[in-house]
């Protein structure tokens, strides 16, 4: 099973910035410091976007290409795949996602069909979900 990895998605407002970043790219990186140590077992696995406190979206990662400055692109396929949100922490850079990635939300489903992020850390938090 391959690794994921969870990301902040810096600078979006919302979710609608993120799906900008993806509109009509042939190619999709992301810039970091370091290769992960277990960067083969990622390709296949997703990178997870965290917007507000929780993971919001995935993108499918297809490789690692090197710089010639020494730092690494994280090679996604250009799409945004909108996941069921689930409460996670900010950080810096990336991090492995560890335990169950959340689901893929379904043909015509709308974050709006579920609970809101925000509605549902405060309910995880309390012991609720």
């Amino acid at each position: 099973m391959p690794l994921n990895l969870t990301k902040i998605a810096f600078g979006a407002k919302s979710y609608a910035d993120i799906e900008s970043w993806f509109a009509n790219r042939p190619r999709m990186s992301v810039n970091t410091r370091y290769r992960p140590t277990r960067w083969e077992e990622c390709i296949g696995g997703s990178l997870f976007w965290i917007h507000e406190h929780n993971l919001v979206a995935r993108s499918p990662i297809i490789g690692f290409t090197e710089q010639d400055n020494g730092r690494w692109f994280i090679d996604l396929e250009p799409r945004l795949i909108p996941v069921l949100p689930k409460p996670k922490r900010a950080h810096q850079g990336w991090r492995y996602l560890k335990g169950e990635p959340p689901r893929d939300l379904a043909e015509g489903e709308e974050v709006g069909d579920v609970i809101p992020g925000r509605i549902a850390t405060k309910l995880q938090r309390l012991g609720l979900i």
